[in-house]
Protein backbone atom coordinates (compact mmCIF):
# COMPACT_ATOMS: atom_id res chain seq x y z
CA UNK A 1 0.00 0.00 0.00
CA UNK A 2 1.07 3.76 -0.53
CA UNK A 3 1.84 5.93 2.21
CA UNK A 4 -1.83 8.17 3.19
CA UNK A 5 -2.14 11.41 2.24
CA UNK A 6 -1.33 13.41 5.97
CA UNK A 7 -4.03 16.02 4.90
CA UNK A 8 -6.74 13.67 5.33
CA UNK A 9 -5.72 11.98 8.85
CA UNK A 10 -8.03 14.27 10.64
CA UNK A 11 -11.51 14.15 8.09
CA UNK A 12 -14.47 12.85 9.49
CA UNK A 13 -15.44 9.94 7.19
CA UNK A 14 -18.56 10.92 5.97
CA UNK A 15 -20.48 11.98 3.09
CA UNK A 16 -19.81 15.53 2.24
CA UNK A 17 -17.33 16.26 4.56
CA UNK A 18 -14.93 19.42 3.84
CA UNK A 19 -11.54 18.60 3.16
CA UNK A 20 -8.28 21.07 4.02
CA UNK A 21 -7.00 22.24 0.73
CA UNK A 22 -9.82 20.65 -1.66
CA UNK A 23 -8.59 21.66 -5.25
CA UNK A 24 -11.97 20.32 -6.49
CA UNK A 25 -15.12 21.12 -4.80
CA UNK A 26 -19.20 20.46 -6.32
CA UNK A 27 -22.44 22.16 -4.88
CA UNK A 28 -25.69 20.64 -5.50
CA UNK A 29 -25.27 19.06 -8.83
CA UNK A 30 -27.81 17.08 -10.03
CA UNK A 31 -28.16 15.70 -13.39
CA UNK A 32 -31.70 14.40 -14.84
CA UNK A 33 -32.66 12.08 -17.58
CA UNK A 34 -36.36 12.49 -17.31
CA UNK A 35 -37.70 11.09 -14.30
CA UNK A 36 -34.05 9.38 -13.33
CA UNK A 37 -31.62 11.04 -10.92
CA UNK A 38 -28.48 10.14 -12.03
CA UNK A 39 -26.41 12.34 -10.39
CA UNK A 40 -27.87 14.51 -7.08
CA UNK A 41 -24.37 15.18 -4.72
CA UNK A 42 -25.29 17.18 -2.27
CA UNK A 43 -21.73 18.64 -1.48
CA UNK A 44 -18.28 16.52 -2.28
CA UNK A 45 -14.56 18.27 -2.24
CA UNK A 46 -11.24 16.38 -3.16
CA UNK A 47 -8.22 16.63 -1.39
CA UNK A 48 -5.07 18.37 -3.36
CA UNK A 49 -2.27 15.94 -3.94
CA UNK A 50 -4.55 12.73 -3.29
CA UNK A 51 -5.27 9.54 -5.35
CA UNK A 52 -9.31 9.38 -4.50
CA UNK A 53 -11.28 6.31 -5.64
CA UNK A 54 -14.65 6.62 -6.93
CA UNK A 55 -16.46 3.45 -6.30
CA UNK A 56 -20.57 1.89 -6.71
CA UNK A 57 -22.54 -0.35 -8.00
CA UNK A 58 -23.09 -0.48 -11.96
CA UNK A 59 -25.83 2.52 -12.71
CA UNK A 60 -24.59 4.27 -9.35
CA UNK A 61 -23.70 7.27 -11.52
CA UNK A 62 -20.20 7.69 -11.43
CA UNK A 63 -19.35 8.10 -15.15
CA UNK A 64 -22.07 10.74 -15.60
CA UNK A 65 -20.59 12.61 -12.59
CA UNK A 66 -17.03 12.32 -14.65
CA UNK A 67 -18.80 13.76 -17.23
CA UNK A 68 -20.11 16.48 -15.69
CA UNK A 69 -17.03 17.64 -13.97
CA UNK A 70 -15.10 17.73 -17.23
CA UNK A 71 -17.60 19.40 -19.70
CA UNK A 72 -18.58 16.39 -21.25
CA UNK A 73 -22.41 16.92 -20.31
CA UNK A 74 -24.11 19.55 -18.55
CA UNK A 75 -25.79 19.59 -14.94
CA UNK A 76 -29.63 19.85 -14.32
CA UNK A 77 -28.95 21.92 -11.25
CA UNK A 78 -25.66 22.89 -9.18
CA UNK A 79 -22.34 24.00 -9.37
CA UNK A 80 -18.61 23.24 -9.33
CA UNK A 81 -15.08 24.63 -8.52
CA UNK A 82 -11.42 23.62 -9.32
CA UNK A 83 -8.81 25.84 -7.52
CA UNK A 84 -11.67 27.83 -6.29
CA UNK A 85 -12.71 28.82 -10.18
CA UNK A 86 -15.93 28.47 -11.27
CA UNK A 87 -16.50 25.99 -14.20
CA UNK A 88 -20.21 25.92 -14.78
CA UNK A 89 -21.23 26.01 -18.51
CA UNK A 90 -17.31 26.28 -19.64
CA UNK A 91 -16.83 23.43 -22.28
CA UNK A 92 -14.40 20.63 -21.95
CA UNK A 93 -11.37 21.78 -24.09
CA UNK A 94 -11.06 25.30 -21.81
CA UNK A 95 -11.95 23.02 -18.65
CA UNK A 96 -9.26 20.53 -19.83
CA UNK A 97 -6.66 23.82 -20.46
CA UNK A 98 -7.94 25.65 -17.05
CA UNK A 99 -6.00 22.23 -15.30
CA UNK A 100 -8.23 18.93 -14.78
CA UNK A 101 -8.12 16.49 -17.83
CA UNK A 102 -9.54 12.81 -18.21
CA UNK A 103 -9.13 9.66 -19.88
CA UNK A 104 -11.96 7.18 -20.55
CA UNK A 105 -13.23 3.20 -20.23
CA UNK A 106 -12.92 2.93 -23.73
CA UNK A 107 -9.97 4.83 -24.96
CA UNK A 108 -10.08 7.82 -27.41
CA UNK A 109 -6.67 7.45 -28.94
CA UNK A 110 -6.45 8.77 -32.68
CA UNK A 111 -6.21 5.28 -34.25
CA UNK A 112 -5.02 6.65 -37.54
CA UNK A 113 -2.28 9.31 -35.94
CA UNK A 114 0.74 7.95 -35.14
CA UNK A 115 1.54 7.98 -31.05
CA UNK A 116 3.78 11.11 -31.27
CA UNK A 117 1.29 12.84 -33.48
CA UNK A 118 -1.48 11.90 -30.76
CA UNK A 119 1.05 13.61 -28.42
CA UNK A 120 1.47 16.90 -30.20
CA UNK A 121 -2.12 17.66 -30.58
CA UNK A 122 -3.05 17.28 -26.92
CA UNK A 123 -0.68 20.43 -25.98
CA UNK A 124 -2.29 23.68 -25.43
CA UNK A 125 0.21 26.07 -27.85
CA UNK A 126 -0.08 25.89 -31.49
CA UNK A 127 0.38 29.11 -32.53
CA UNK A 128 1.12 28.14 -35.86
CA UNK A 129 -2.22 28.09 -36.33
CA UNK A 130 -2.87 32.05 -36.07
CA UNK A 131 -1.89 34.09 -38.60
CA UNK A 132 0.83 36.18 -36.93
CA UNK A 133 2.27 33.18 -35.29
CA UNK A 134 2.63 31.34 -38.59
CA UNK A 135 3.72 34.63 -40.22
CA UNK A 136 6.91 35.21 -38.02
CA UNK A 137 7.81 31.61 -37.16
CA UNK A 138 7.33 31.66 -33.71
CA UNK A 139 5.98 27.75 -33.50
CA UNK A 140 8.95 26.15 -34.57
CA UNK A 141 10.20 27.12 -31.34
CA UNK A 142 7.19 26.52 -29.37
CA UNK A 143 6.42 23.14 -31.27
CA UNK A 144 10.49 21.83 -30.84
CA UNK A 145 9.61 22.33 -27.01
CA UNK A 146 6.15 20.65 -27.17
CA UNK A 147 8.14 17.54 -29.14
CA UNK A 148 10.78 17.37 -26.05
CA UNK A 149 8.21 17.42 -23.63
CA UNK A 150 5.65 14.83 -25.83
CA UNK A 151 9.12 12.66 -26.05
CA UNK A 152 9.98 12.73 -22.32
CA UNK A 153 6.70 11.53 -21.72
CA UNK A 154 6.60 9.02 -23.64
CA UNK A 155 9.71 7.76 -22.27
CA UNK A 156 8.40 7.83 -18.89
CA UNK A 157 5.19 5.66 -19.90
CA UNK A 158 7.62 2.99 -21.72
CA UNK A 159 6.06 3.97 -25.15
CA UNK A 160 9.35 6.05 -26.43
CA UNK A 161 9.94 3.39 -29.06
CA UNK A 162 6.57 3.46 -30.43
CA UNK A 163 6.45 6.80 -31.02
CA UNK A 164 6.00 6.38 -35.37
CA UNK A 165 3.61 3.70 -34.78
CA UNK A 166 0.23 4.02 -35.20
CA UNK A 167 -1.87 4.29 -32.32
CA UNK A 168 -4.49 1.80 -33.81
CA UNK A 169 -1.86 -1.03 -33.21
CA UNK A 170 -1.18 -0.88 -29.99
CA UNK A 171 -2.24 -2.87 -27.57
CA UNK A 172 -5.60 -2.32 -25.38
CA UNK A 173 -3.40 -1.56 -22.27
CA UNK A 174 -0.48 0.67 -24.53
CA UNK A 175 -3.70 2.92 -25.15
CA UNK A 176 -4.27 3.13 -21.75
CA UNK A 177 -0.87 4.26 -21.28
CA UNK A 178 -1.30 6.82 -24.21
CA UNK A 179 -3.80 8.23 -22.93
CA UNK A 180 -2.42 9.14 -19.87
CA UNK A 181 0.59 10.58 -21.36
CA UNK A 182 -1.37 12.37 -23.77
CA UNK A 183 -3.08 13.96 -21.00
CA UNK A 184 0.20 15.65 -19.38
CA UNK A 185 0.89 17.64 -22.09
CA UNK A 186 -1.67 20.45 -20.61
CA UNK A 187 0.38 19.89 -16.92
CA UNK A 188 -2.71 19.23 -15.43
CA UNK A 189 -3.72 19.57 -11.75
CA UNK A 190 -6.60 17.04 -11.73
CA UNK A 191 -6.15 13.97 -13.79
CA UNK A 192 -9.29 11.59 -13.95
CA UNK A 193 -9.12 8.57 -14.84
CA UNK A 194 -12.45 6.12 -15.86
CA UNK A 195 -11.49 2.39 -15.10
CA UNK A 196 -8.12 2.71 -16.13
CA UNK A 197 -7.52 -1.20 -15.24
CA UNK A 198 -10.59 -2.04 -17.78
CA UNK A 199 -9.62 -4.38 -20.75
CA UNK A 200 -5.47 -4.26 -19.58
CA UNK A 201 -3.71 -7.60 -19.48
CA UNK A 202 -2.83 -8.55 -15.59
CA UNK A 203 1.34 -7.83 -16.68
CA UNK A 204 0.46 -4.46 -17.56
CA UNK A 205 -1.70 -3.41 -14.27
CA UNK A 206 1.00 -3.29 -11.87
CA UNK A 207 3.09 -1.03 -14.47
CA UNK A 208 -0.15 1.25 -14.46
CA UNK A 209 -0.47 1.32 -10.39
CA UNK A 210 3.18 2.80 -10.71
CA UNK A 211 2.49 5.24 -13.25
CA UNK A 212 -0.45 6.30 -10.93
CA UNK A 213 1.17 6.33 -7.65
CA UNK A 214 4.44 8.32 -10.06
CA UNK A 215 1.49 10.91 -10.78
CA UNK A 216 0.55 12.06 -7.18
CA UNK A 217 4.25 11.60 -5.95
CA UNK A 218 4.37 14.77 -8.90
CA UNK A 219 2.11 16.79 -7.24
CA UNK A 220 -1.02 15.77 -9.12
CA UNK A 221 -4.41 14.98 -7.85
CA UNK A 222 -5.43 11.81 -9.22
CA UNK A 223 -9.64 10.89 -9.36
CA UNK A 224 -10.12 7.28 -10.86
CA UNK A 225 -13.20 4.75 -11.05
CA UNK A 226 -12.37 1.09 -10.71
CA UNK A 227 -14.44 -1.90 -9.91
CA UNK A 228 -11.48 -3.78 -8.22
CA UNK A 229 -11.25 -3.55 -4.85
CA UNK A 230 -7.56 -4.92 -4.67
CA UNK A 231 -6.49 -2.16 -6.36
CA UNK A 232 -8.62 0.31 -4.01
CA UNK A 233 -7.31 -1.07 -1.42
CA UNK A 234 -3.76 -0.21 -2.92
CA UNK A 235 -3.04 2.97 -3.52
CA UNK A 236 -6.19 5.17 -2.72
CA UNK A 237 -5.67 7.84 -0.12
CA UNK A 238 -9.23 8.43 0.44
CA UNK A 239 -12.63 6.52 -1.72
CA UNK A 240 -16.05 8.21 -2.67
CA UNK A 241 -19.05 6.00 -2.57
CA UNK A 242 -21.78 6.67 -5.35
CA UNK A 243 -24.91 4.49 -5.10
CA UNK A 244 -28.43 5.69 -7.00
CA UNK A 245 -26.95 9.17 -8.01
CA UNK A 246 -25.79 10.23 -3.97
CA UNK A 247 -22.62 9.78 -2.57
CA UNK A 248 -23.37 7.43 0.29
CA UNK A 249 -19.73 7.04 1.81
CA UNK A 250 -16.66 8.52 1.93
CA UNK A 251 -13.13 7.65 3.77
CA UNK A 252 -10.18 6.01 3.89
CA UNK A 253 -10.08 2.50 2.11
CA UNK A 254 -9.76 0.71 5.72
CA UNK A 255 -13.06 2.25 6.84
CA UNK A 256 -15.07 2.11 3.28
CA UNK A 257 -14.66 -1.58 2.93
CA UNK A 258 -16.49 -2.60 6.72
CA UNK A 259 -18.72 0.49 6.33
CA UNK A 260 -22.44 -1.07 6.38
CA UNK A 261 -23.96 1.09 3.81
CA UNK A 262 -21.02 0.38 1.30
CA UNK A 263 -21.62 -3.40 1.65
CA UNK A 264 -25.49 -2.53 1.14
CA UNK A 265 -24.91 -0.78 -1.68
CA UNK A 266 -23.42 -3.72 -3.33
CA UNK A 267 -25.18 -6.49 -2.07
CA UNK A 268 -28.65 -5.48 -1.01
CA UNK A 269 -29.95 -4.25 2.52
CA UNK A 270 -30.97 -8.06 3.01
CA UNK A 271 -28.23 -9.60 2.33
CA UNK A 272 -26.89 -10.54 6.27
CA UNK A 273 -30.59 -11.78 7.21
CA UNK A 274 -30.94 -15.53 7.72
CA UNK A 275 -34.02 -17.18 5.01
Amino acid sequence: MVDRHPGLADVAPEPGVLKPDPILEAHGLQRFFGGLHAVDVEHLEVERGTITSLIGPNGAGKTTLFNLLTGFDRPSHGEWHLNGGPLVGIPSFRIARSGMVRTFQLTKSLSRLTVMENMMVATKDHVGESFWGALFGRWRHIEAANAKTAVASLERFGLDQMRDEYAGSLSGGQRKLLEMARALMVAPDVIMLDEPMAGVNPALTQSLLGHITGLRKDGKTVIFIEHDMDVVQEISDWVIVMAQGKVIAEGPPGHIASNPDVIDAYLGRHHGEAP
